[in-house]
């Protein structure tokens, strides 16, 4: 007995550790819960998402193409029409997140959500995400026109929508993504009273369609194999189907672009260049160093993967200085 009882204790031991490997470890406590009106308030805030306001950059679109972006006029009503449209996103934010409370405490990231945690109540994301989409709407056929009204109407019925059914339906919600970021590039150029052009809307359009596969596809393959996906429709999609929508809109997004380039080629006698031509190379390079990133599987964040790589990033900036000058008809 004596000499069996140093085995025994060591077989105790291993099994005690193997017991241990084998036991899932407990989920890490919630954040502790801040209260008091200015907790309320930050709450609010943070569920606004900041972080996303810089889509809404894509109000100057349609009068930075059309030249028509420096005066007192378009920058005043760019910047009301900015707000309105952070506001509208900010109200569909609220009440999804009030929406999807249940669910995003089951999150391991998401339960970090000020709904989620309960330092914004429930009834109180709804009541001010309800405020908003009431307010920005009527603020906006107050103070700029009723066709921008109406865009934003339609804008948060649609996300709406898409908060409650659509991101389950194959290939609609990749056409609401789109439409959203359309409806930005589009909501300048009807706050100016700017006629839009066709191929401005077709690059625009399959362009935004291009980074918002391009993500999809990008989210698809780091969850190959992997239980959770953050998006269940992830598991509908193949990752071959989502290269073709992404393929297929970076092709139609050039040919667009390139359309729109040799139609609106401005006067050749003024033009120290044909700088609207030209700027057709840049474009072309810009999406093919995106793909760069699509084919990787790296394409998340546009923000984040034009900010992140410096070559992008360059070329860019030549494709900005291009269509400046062809603008302005140096």
């Amino acid at each position: 007995m004596p000499e069996t009882a140093p085995f025994t204790s060591a077989a105790r031991i291993r099994q005690a550790a193997l017991h241990e490997q084998r036991t899932p470890s407990r989920q890490a406590a919630p954040p502790p819960r801040e209260s008091g009106l200015g907790a309320l308030l930050k709450g609010l805030l943070r569920t606004a998402r900041p972080k996303q306001w810089v889509k809404n950059v894509l109000v100057i679109a349609a009068p930075a193409a059309a030249g028509r972006l420096f005066s007192i006029h378009a920058l005043t009503q760019l910047a009301l029409v900015f707000a309105l449209f952070t506001a509208c996103a900010a109200a569909v934010y609220l009440i999804n997140d009030a929406r999807d409370a249940e669910a995003d405490r089951a999150h391991p990231t998401k339960r970090r959500r000020p709904v989620a945690t309960g330092q914004v109540p429930v009834p109180v994301a709804y009541a001010a995400g309800g405020v908003l989409a009431v307010l920005a709407p009527a603020a906006a056929a107050w103070l700029t026109s009723p066709s921008v009204a109406a865009l934003l109407t339609g804008y948060i019925g649609m996300q709406l929508a898409y908060c409650v059914s659509l991101k389950h339906v194959l290939v609609v919600d990749l056409a609401v993504v789109t439409t959203g970021f359309l409806m930005r590039a589009m909501v300048g150029g009807l706050a100016l009273g700017i006629p839009l052009s066709r191929w401005f809307l077709i690059t625009t359009g399959f362009g935004a369609l291009f980074m918002v596969s391009a993500k999809r596809y990008s989210e698809a393959v780091q969850m190959a194999g992997k239980a959770g996906a953050t998006r269940a429709l992830l598991t509908e999609y193949t990752t071959g189907y989502l290269r073709f929508v992404w393929q297929l809109a970076a092709g139609v997004a050039v040919l667009g672009y390139c359309l729109w380039a040799m139609e609106e080629g401005g006067d050749p006698h003024a033009d120290v260049l044909p700088w609207r031509q030209l700027s057709t190379v840049a474009f072309i390079l810009a999406i093919l160093r995106y793909a760069v990133f699509a084919d990787r599987g790296a394409a998340g964040e546009p923000e984040d993967v034009v900010l992140r790589d410096r070559a992008l990033a360059l070329i860019g900036g030549v494709w900005l200085a291009m269509y400046g000058m062809a603008v302005a008809n140096w």
